[in-house]
């Protein structure tokens, strides 16, 4: 991850506006534990896209991570509108495995309430 964040960080000095190296950064930030880090690049990229669905998903996980149920709520909601849910795989397999288990535990509790 530390390889990765360095060549990632490169490359959106290169390029600001390259919005896969931005959301490759945050990824590796997050795998090295620094999350706060890779929720401002998340952050930052959102700004310029706001309706990009792999952005808000990792978003979504940081916030539920905090503990903000609301906030990642309204973020999972806003991947669900836009329609592109294809990324959410995907980013399972970059979550560690007890973000995946609190983002599959969230959803399916969220999609019970819902169908109650």
């Amino acid at each position: 991850a530390p390889g990765v964040y360095q060549l990632a960080s490169l490359l959106v000095e290169l390029d600001t506006s390259d919005e896969a190296s931005r959301i490759l950064c945050a990824d590796a930030l997050y795998q090295m534990g620094r999350a706060e880090e890779a929720h401002k690049i998340l952050l930052v990229a959102l700004s310029r896209n706001s309706q990009r669905s792999p952005i808000l998903a990792r978003l979504a996980l940081l916030q539920l991570k905090k503990g903000f149920m609301y906030d990642g709520n309204q973020l999972l909601k806003k991947v669900i509108r836009i329609g592109d849910t294809s990324c959410l795989l995907p980013i399972m397999d970059i979550f560690k495995d007890e973000d995946r288990k609190l983002m599959q535990t969230h959803c399916h509790f969220r999609a019970l309430t819902i169908l109650k």
